[in-house]
């Protein structure tokens, strides 16, 4: 039989989709198409209304085709259940339960709706030896026991629960020694890592020591959880990549406040030039949400002053999405839609701006990355420090770690020249 999981959301998702490809698989099952497969399996997202929506139409448009079997699961199905259960799926899943796939289709014959109470869980034991990519995701926790007010996701993804650190070594170097250049150390809530009292530090202590391991990146990161341990770390070892993403959220210390966010815009502009300290050339990427209840434009105003003072290599722009059952859900002074399109607007071309100011600094300097596809000549990949490079080059460098001399902007790529006799062809 064939299948095709369509995959929504985060890295955690894409990570869970990967797990459930293999699985099946292993299992004898044969990779179809969107356009033709026997099972149908929807892994979906939840944490906006954009989201919800592109999920219930992508189960919507599965379900119209001819089938034997369509699958749902992910953030939505745990919300959910009922009413992806009345469109017409015949597995609905939440996130439990995702290693049992072959079980569920083995031993299927009526509908299912098995969905767990995620606030008391321990973690799901997911092993991957190959990611198809250069850059491989590894989740090492699940769930969020933060509570921002706007946020679903500990609804969606329940308590905070991590791999076993043994577990976690293991998938790495099953990785690394498979041909993976790059680790991204991916979860809900990455930073908050504990098994038994072996934090995220002591994981990452670890990690570094791998034996040809390249390349560690942390897909996100809390403000809080990069304390001294951290940074030492950062600042002792460069298999730790010159990139990191932390959430902003909103540079106005009123709107953290409201949003139970658990710093203040002193404290994370502290933190940050603290991490700038050890290095200079970082970057630094991040979230913001616009539109969050209260926000004035006086207070919009603070958030971009605050983002041009921390400059940020680039920003992710959310509209604030209301989501049933959270406190801000319930706040008064809702912000209109047009306000919110205005402000996305505003922030993503201060993005731009910075982007664009950050790569110049590279502009005639030579530089490491790893091509990771090749398209009509040429060889696409990313830096340590997460620029997006262009090169003229042989599809036979895929996933070497070569240097190249930045000579231009093609927004979004710096186009470069592959440095000579500077390829690395272990």
């Amino acid at each position: 039989m064939t299948f095709h999981i369509i995959n929504l959301g985060c890295k955690v998702n894409a990570y869970e989709a990967k797990v459930m490809s293999d699985l099946l698989i292993n299992a004898g099952y044969i990779k179809g198409s969107i356009d033709n497969a026997d099972i149908y399996i929807v892994n979906t997202c939840f944490v906006t209304n954009v989201a919800e929506h592109k999920s219930l139409q992508m189960i919507r448009k599965v379900i119209r085709k001819d089938h034997k079997l369509v699958i749902v699961c992910g953030c939505l199905s745990q919300m959910k259940a009922a009413e992806v259960l009345n469109l017409g799926a015949d597995i609905v899943l939440g996130n439990k339960d995702k290693t049992k796939i072959i079980d569920y289709i083995d031993n299927y014959k009526n509908k299912i709706s098995k969905i767990y109470d995620l606030s008391n869980t321990s973690f799901e034991n997911m092993q991957l030896n190959n990611f198809d990519k250069t850059r491989a995701f590894v989740k090492i926790q699940d769930g969020c026991n933060n509570f921002c007010s706007y946020c679903i996701i500990p609804y969606t993804r329940g308590n905070i629960r991590s791999k076993k650190k043994e577990d976690v070594i293991k998938e790495i170097t099953n990785l690394v020694n498979y041909g993976h250049k790059e680790i991204v150390l991916t979860g809900i809530h990455t930073g908050s890592y504990n098994d038994l009292g072996y934090d995220f530090a002591s994981l990452l202590e670890d990690i570094v020591k791998i034996n040809n391991l390249k390349r560690l990146r942390i897909s996100s990161i809390e403000i809080t959880e990069i304390n001294d341990r951290v940074i030492d770390i950062i600042k002792n070892n460069d298999i730790l990549v010159n990139h990191m993403h932390i959430p902003l959220q909103s540079g106005s210390d009123t709107i953290l406040n409201l949003m139970n966010r658990k710093y203040d815009i002193t404290y994370f502009i502290n933190k940050i030039n603290k991490l700038r300290s050890i290095r200079p050339n970082i970057s630094i990427t991040t979230d913001v949400i616009v539109g969050f209840p209260y926000e004035t434009d006086e207070l919009f105003n603070e958030t971009i002053d605050n983002i041009k003072k921390i400059k940020f290599s680039k920003i992710h722009v959310f509209p604030y999405s209301i989501r049933e059952g959270t406190k801000a859900s319930l706040m008064d002074n809702q912000i209109k839609e047009e306000v919110k399109k205005e402000r996305v607007r505003k922030l993503l071309d201060l993005s731009k701006e910075l982007e664009i100011e950050y790569i110049n600094k590279f502009i005639g300097k030579i530089i490491e990355f790893i091509p990771e596809t090749y398209k009509d000549g040429y060889l696409y990949g990313h830096t340590s420090n997460y620029l997006s490079i262009k090169t003229l080059g042989n599809k036979d460098l895929l996933n070497k770690v070569i240097e190249v001399k930045i000579i231009q902007i093609d927004y979004p790529y710096c186009v470069s020249n592959i440095c000579q006799n500077a390829v690395d062809l272990k």
